[in-house]
């Protein structure tokens, strides 16, 4: 098994802190996505950046991984993990649920580092507003990925070796329980608790979701048609005349389904208003005249 320097993956240093970690995933997520990216080998560098992004992001999962790092181990490393896994009976830090990823979903296909470091066997605590589990029971947490979260449906999901289908309702919310019936330890049940799975593309707010566009000068200036990704599938988006960066614009019932009587969420985008950089002398002159025809303190205008 190889160690992997999961800062260097995002390009970030060790002691970045939390909003830099996620703008470095988001920045990464997007220009690998297979969605996306023409590049070859994008697929598993996609891969990859996730799989750093969800060590990182986590301050307990994160604690874990500086601890192990510090041992002076680099990228390729052969390690061997202790006995009772890294943060068992071994020592480290280590978790007291098992992690739960479902099969195919937005954070499956980790490698085997990832899981020796952050899988392990369930112990029997309790937690808030989750009550102490019954005797032979499992606790396990389960990433849920925005678009099942949204559509509901099956998720399938590895159990130490064991592939169990579980049904995840439509809505459901961060810290919810889903129970599968005697898949526990010893003939108790799995608690599969949810938590929403990390998306390249949205950002989750209560149930809207947050969206980033990226729009060219022009655009922003003369309004535009362009087409938005949402949880629901591609939608024509109308960008106003006179936009400029940072305002927030609604699609109205595009994000979460509400619950219990709630409407659903929105989906909230954010203009981001970027300047492609001239690839001939067509488009350079065409920046140039845009320089002349705005000459002046325009910024005090």
């Amino acid at each position: 098994m190889q160690f992997k320097d999961y800062y260097a993956i995002l390009g970030i240093e060790p002691g970045a802190g939390d909003a830099e970690i996620k703008t470095a995933y988001r920045r990464l997520a997007r220009k690998y996505h297979p969605d996306v990216s023409k590049e070859a080998g994008a697929e598993d560098k996609f891969k990859s950046v996730n799989e750093a992004y969800e060590a990182l992001r986590d301050p307990e999962r994160r604690k874990a991984y500086d601890q192990l790092r510090s041992r002076g181990y680099r990228p390729g490393d052969d390690i061997q993990p202790p006995p009772g896994g890294f943060g068992g009976n071994g020592g480290g830090q280590g978790f007291d649920y098992e992690e739960v990823f479902g099969s195919g979903g937005g954070n499956g296909g980790f490698s085997d580092f990832f899981e020796s470091l952050f899988r392990r066997q369930a112990q029997q605590r309790g937690g808030p507003g989750f009550g102490t589990p019954p005797r032979g029971d499992t606790r396990a947490r389960l990433a849920v990925p925005l678009e099942t979260v949204h559509q509901g449906g099956a998720m399938r999901i590895a159990v130490k070796g064991r592939t169990l289908e579980v049904k995840v309702p439509r809505g459901i919310r961060p810290g919810q329980v889903i129970r599968l019936a005697g898949q526990g330890e010893h003939g108790g049940h799995l608690l599969l608790e949810v938590e929403y799975g990390t998306h390249p593309r949205f950002e989750v707010d209560g149930r809207n979701i947050l969206y980033a566009l990226q729009v060219a000068p022009w655009e922003a200036a003369l309004g535009a048609s362009v087409s938005v990704p949402t949880l629901g599938g591609t939608v024509e988006f109308k960008v106003p005349p006179g936009s400029e960066a940072g305002r927030r614009l609604r699609l109205r019932g595009r994000g979460l389904p509400g619950s219990g009587g709630q409407a659903d969420g929105d989906q909230i985008v954010e203009l981001e208003v970027q300047a492609p950089a001239p690839r001939d002398d067509v488009q350079k002159a065409a920046y140039e005249a845009l320089r002349d025809a705005f000459s002046g303190d325009w910024r005090r205008e």
